[in-house]
């Protein structure tokens, strides 16, 4: 699989996405996604299924420092003593030592200097690897950069999103865009325009989302997926590449 680079890191450009899989099925569809390949998982700590995440991760065999590990601290925990707390916490959840990406799930209401002050102290302690956003603007990215090095800012982006300027803002500033619900909750797979593509490299809809998405620089997609097919589905993307006029033509989709 691709990987990004970011500030001299490589980060594998695709992922497994966590949100709404819980008990016993998380932790075997994240044992299930290692095992097929996957090595960057996302949780958080508002989906509640950290500790069956860090089982999964347990489970499946793959050394720690092969998986890039990454959760979210939730929008009304964002005080110095919150963000501490629950960083602690979701290591005891996970079962490790260290999380490779830890992100503000949501902007909230504390300044961004408290906030971002206690993820250094994280960072300092060796708990945290990288600092990262989620659900943040251009500006509150740019405003975040004044108080620590933002490397990923997590969004939902699919082909109907027109997410331009934070490309260019990405790019510029060389952090990581994950994009979430990259597959527009399934709207994907009826799109005749993605089925017209698919059809040149015998690949779904949906697989070319996701190469259209793992193609552009400093992307990685975080697909969900509740079923070892589609896990493997999702996975098998890397033996194509669109060209610039597929590409242009995917782009266009956004609306």
């Amino acid at each position: 699989m691709e990987s990004q680079t970011i500030k001299g890191e490589n980060i594998p450009s695709l992922g497994l996405g966590t949100w709404r899989l819980s008990g016993k099925e998380c932790a075997r569809i994240v044992e299930n996604a290692l095992s097929v390949g996957y090595r960057h998982i996302d949780t958080a700590e508002m989906y509640g299924n950290e500790k069956e995440v860090g089982e999964g991760m347990k489970k499946s065999g793959v050394e720690r420092e092969d998986i890039f590990l990454a959760t979210k601290v939730w929008s009304n925990h964002l005080s110095r003593k919150d963000v501490l707390r629950v960083a602690d916490e979701s290591l005891r959840k996970l079962g490790v030592e260290y999380l490779d990406l830890f992100m503000v799930h949501w902007p909230g209401s504390v300044p961004l200097g408290e906030t971002f002050g206690a993820m250094r102290e994280l960072e300092e302690a060796g708990k945290i690897k990288h600092i990262g956003v989620s659900n943040f603007s251009a500006s509150l990215v740019e405003e975040a950069m004044g108080h620590a090095e933002i490397f990923a800012n997590q969004v939902p982006y699919s082909p109907y999103d027109d997410q331009s300027e934070l490309l260019e803002q990405a790019e510029k500033m060389d952090y990581l865009l994950t994009a979430y619900s990259p597959i527009a909750k399934g709207r994907v797979a009826n799109d005749s325009t993605l089925a017209e593509i698919g059809e040149k490299y015998g690949k779904s809809p949906v697989q070319i989302t996701l190469r259209w998405l793992v193609q552009q620089s400093n992307v990685a997609a975080i697909p969900k997926a509740s079923s070892e097919e589609r896990l493997r589905g999702n996975f098998d993307v890397s033996d194509f590449e669109l060209s610039e006029e597929e590409m242009g033509r995917v782009f266009g989709l956004a609306r």
